[in-house]
């Protein structure tokens, strides 16, 4: 504030007349202003555009708004400066009254030697015209004219309370002023002991705003130039845009266009190029519905019909397309313009041909109708399930055609068969209505229906029955009296009864009743033949679809395995989800091997459906023949992988196998071995025993089928007993909201753990990783490892001599004897005595023979370097040999040859459940008689 007002001189003229000669300068300097505005009066030619009229108007208005703002900145700035003095008077007189010393200045004899040096300078410190301190009888101590002091002032208090600060505006010794009073008292508090009064003269706050007074002239000045200039841009704009007509060119150009928008009985519409509508005339707004708003939209965003929406908006010639729009048959003509250069665009023009009411109606019917069959379309038959999509059926007609809606189907159809001849017991399969309970029959009751019934009659034509009356329908009345008089009595009054037939064949029938509204006409059963065709459709596909899943599922359920059999090296457990799109190629197999062997197996098949289940059934069997040959890991997925390429070259119309992946693991409990091979199937994990979870790093090639010459590998771990081997497809780790690696995180989370079984590893591992709707089958396979006991297996070397067969033979009987296998020993040492003849005579070294016990059966093998294996035939009556393996498999339940990296093992299998037959004693003597341990 002081700073502000430091401008204001710090003594002004102290007589009135100083004060009046400014005054009278003021109205000079005001009339000198307003000479340089006014100057030679504008003079323009006669102006006859509308662009030049425009022009001089806005010219006109903005000088007067800036004269206007110029007067109200003016007054703005005096005011805002009278308030700064206000501010400054009343600061300086607080100040200097509660100065240090002035009380005491005032206390004093000689009060005005002491308060006039200091008045003085804080008048002119502070930049006021005076500072005048006086006592409570108004006499002044100080005053800039020191003539003035001693004299006593009264003015300054007129109408204020003395006894409080005030500032006032009033006619002082100096001229108006603005005045600060405050008043001193003594150091009680209650008497005063003088005044001290701040004041600064108007015409120094005048001589502020003057100095203002050039830049509010400068902004005025520039806001004129650049309204002037932009007025002078509106019109040029203007005058381009009018092509420099006058205003009575003007006025007739907007009576045509007035009379075109509201007095033409033919609806105009300009379009543009983009399809904005740019204009409508109140016709074109009364035939098209359009709303307030419709100008500068594009024309398929004004709720139009689709194909009147498309023909405006294409630009396309048209001449009298009639369209449908609301109630109205519209005769639409399109014509495209290209006015000298602007954008292009189309004028369409649009005629009411509507000539009767009942059209109009009948049209809305129609559209409604059209309506309800897009819709059936697209709501009947969501799923392939037959009782939904009769229940679509049901939904779709009502209330818009029908107030109930009941749908029967012949039981085949339920079950996905196909119906051979029209039933008439057919089964309630849907029932809907919008609200209430009606006395029919409820949904799964088998009804059946007389000769007489309505629905007879329509499965024996073949198209829909009307009975608009039911009242006076007899033949539906035949069918269930009481229940017909109930139906009556809930308001049911009108019926159409409609077959519904695919493909020449009646799956079942629709009922459609009516309550509310009227009564069923001749034309709305053309509409229900409709409308049932096109649902059986969509139910003759869900039953074939019922038919094929049924048939994949038992398809399926005939090619994985039942049971899983009970194996001394393995206990298994397993599952096998499908997923929710149907049976997949998912699978899995446990398959006992020689020697107390177990092949664990675990395969996938890309796909679902049929094609993907016969895939499955032909790789598990090709995979359980493989393993009869006792071929080892890499080798079994070697002959699969040829299989699948020869399948997919033989393989017509794409029906190949593409996308099988398949993990072979072969398990040795004796050792406690086991040899894995993989094609393109996730690795499997380890449990240890202690809980601790471990991905066996098996090596991985192409998915079958693609592996062509490269080479199938193997890998052998030696697995501690009590650990359990992991078997999984990828729809268990793998899923549509996590990736591979994620879920092999989850499943070793959800495998650790030790003591667990493996029916409780499964569910572990289901819980922890089975997604809520899976899109793709699981299988899972978990093995618990074990050990043969050492004391259930003996072997021995076998050397070159036959004659150490008969020192074999003995030892082998008493080992028989210590397991209590007594009974077995006549037909084991016949076996044992021609496998080992046989090894010592065409093997090489080493020969080695081992016999288990493995649970219900007992095993012998005999080993040798060689890679020759035996076959079993007749021996012919001359034939001094060939009678031996003959022998082996009459008294053995099975046997065998499998070939080793150094060799071969020719083994045979007892069963120890039911006794061996014993040979009757004379051919028992005969066969021994044929062959002595010296000639073996």
């Amino acid at each position: 504030m002081v700073r502000h007002f430091g401008r204001f001189p710090a003594s002004r003229p102290r007589t009135r007349s100083g004060l009046r000669r400014r005054s009278a300068d003021a109205p000079q300097r005001h009339e000198e202003s307003s000479g340089r505005r006014s100057g030679p009066r504008f003079s323009s030619p006669k102006v006859l555009s509308v662009a030049g009229q425009v022009f001089l108007l806005q010219l006109v208005i903005m000088v007067l708004f800036a004269a206007a703002a110029g007067v109200a900145l003016v007054v703005q700035a005096r005011n805002s400066t009278m308030q700064q003095a206000r501010h400054l008077t009343f600061g300086v007189a607080e100040g200097f009254a509660h100065a240090p010393g002035t009380l005491a200045a005032m206390r004093s004899k000689n009060a005005s030697a002491l308060l006039q040096p200091r008045a003085e300078e804080a008048r002119k410190r502070a930049g006021v015209d005076y500072v005048v301190a006086f006592n409570p009888q108004g006499f002044r101590w100080t005053h800039p004219d020191p003539k003035l002091i001693g004299k006593q002032i009264f003015a300054l208090r007129e109408g204020q309370t003395v006894d409080r600060p005030f500032t006032q505006t009033f006619e002082g010794s100096l001229g108006l002023s603005v005045d600060s009073t405050i008043p001193v008292y003594d150091t009680g508090g209650k008497t005063i002991v003088g005044f001290v009064s701040v004041g600064i003269t108007v015409a120094s706050v005048n001589d502020v705003v003057r100095e203002q007074f050039p830049k509010l002239l400068g902004f005025a000045g520039g806001a004129l130039a650049v309204a002037a200039g932009g007025t002078a841009l509106v019109s040029w704009r203007l005058r381009r845009q009018t092509r420099g007509l006058d205003p009575s060119e003007m006025t007739r150009m907007y009576e045509h266009h007035d009379a075109v928008l509201h007095s033409v009985r033919e609806g105009v519409l300009i379009i543009g190029g983009d399809g904005l509508l740019l204009l409508a005339n109140d016709e074109a707004r009364r035939l098209l519905d359009l709303p307030a708003d419709a100008e500068q939209r594009r024309v398929t965003d004004l709720g139009l019909e689709a194909d009147t929406a498309e023909l405006l908006g294409s630009g396309r010639t048209a001449t009298d397309e009639v369209h449908l729009t609301g109630d109205r048959l519209l005769a639409v003509n399109i014509r495209p313009v290209d006015h000298q250069g602007g954008g292009q665009g189309s004028v369409a023009t649009l005629r009411d041909t509507t000539e009767l009411r009942a059209l109009s109606g009948r049209a809305d019917l129609a559209r409604e109708r059209l309506r309800l069959l897009y819709e059936a379309g697209v709501r009947i038959g969501t799923t392939l399930d037959v009782v939904r999509t009769a229940q679509e059926l049901a939904e779709v007609a009502v209330p818009r055609f029908a107030d109930v809606v009941t749908v029967d189907l012949q039981n085949p159809v339920l079950e996905g068969d196909e119906p051979t001849d029209p039933d008439l017991k057919m089964r309630r399969t849907a029932v809907h209505s919008v609200q209430g309970s009606w006395p029919l029959f409820p949904v799964g009751e088998l009804i059946h229906f007389v000769p007489s019934n309505p629905l007879t009659l329509s499965i024996q034509r073949g198209q829909a029955v009307l009975d608009a009356d039911l009242t006076a329908s007899h033949g539906w009345r035949a069918q269930d009296p009481e229940r017909a008089r109930r139906i009556l009595d809930s308001g049911l009054h009108s019926l159409i009864t409609v077959p519904l037939q695919a493909r020449g064949v009646v799956l079942g029938v629709v009922n459609f009743w009516r309550a509310e509204q009227n009564a069923f006409e001749e034309e709305d059963r053309a509409f229900a033949e409709e409308l049932a065709a096109r649902a059986a459709v969509a139910i003759d596909n869900a039953r074939r679809y019922t038919r094929e899943h049924a048939l994949a599922v038992t398809l399926q359920r005939s090619l994985l395995p039942r049971t899983v059999p009970e194996q001394s090296a393995v206990e298994v457990a397993h599952r096998y989800l499908p997923a929710r799109a149907g049976v997949g190629g998912d699978w899995f197999d446990v398959i006992p091997l020689p020697g107390a062997r177990v092949a664990l197996v675990v395969g996938d098949v890309v796909g679902h459906g049929l094609h993907a289940a016969a895939t499955m059934g032909r790789l598990r069997t090709a995979v359980r023949t493989f393993s009869s040959l006792d071929l080892s890991p890499d080798e079994l997925i070697r002959h699969l992988d040829e299989l699948v390429t020869r399948v997919d070259s033989e393989g017509a119309d794409g029906e190949g196998i593409t996308g099988a992946t398949c993990l072979y693991a072969v398990y040795d409990p004796v050792a406690g071995l086991c040899s894995l091979a993989r094609s393109g199937h996730p690795g499997p994990a380890l449990v240890h025993p202690d809980g601790r979870v471990e991905q066996l790093q098996v090596p991985v090639s192409p998915p079958l089928g693609l592996g062509g010459a490269l080479p199938f590998e193997s890998a052998e771990f030696t697995l501690p007993e009590g650990s359990q081997l992991v078997l999984y497809t990828d729809g268990l780790v793998e899923d549509r909201h996590r990736d591979i690696d994620t879920g092999l995180d989850m499943l070793r989370e959800a495998l650790q753990g030790p003591g667990r079984t493996p029916e409780e590893t499964c569910q572990a591992v289901l819980d922890a990783l089975l997604p809520a709707r899976p899109s793709d089958d699981i299988a899972l396979l978990v093995a618990r490892l074990r050990l043969l006991d050492p004391s259930q297996v003996a072997d021995w070397d076998v050397p070159g001599d036959p004659a150490a067969v008969a020192g074999i033979r003995a030892q082998v009987a008493r080992r028989l004897e210590e397991w209590g296998l007594e009974e077995l020993t006549f037909s084991t040492e016949l076996v044992i005595s021609e496998l080992v003849t046989n090894a010592i005579r065409y093997g090489t070294e080493p020969r080695q023979l081992r016999i288990l016990r493995d649970g219900p059966s007992l095993i012998c093998e005999v080993s040798d370097g060689s890679s020759t294996s035996p076959h079993l035939r007749r021996a012919a009556d001359t034939d001094e040999g060939g009678r031996g393996l003959f022998l082996v498999a009459q008294f053995t339940q099975r046997w065998g040859t499998r070939y080793v990296p150094r060799g071969k093992v020719i083994w045979t299998e007892q069963s120890l459940n039911s006794q061996a037959t014993e040979p009757a004693a004379d051919m028992a003597d005969v066969l021994l008689d044929q062959w002595s341990d010296a000639d073996w």
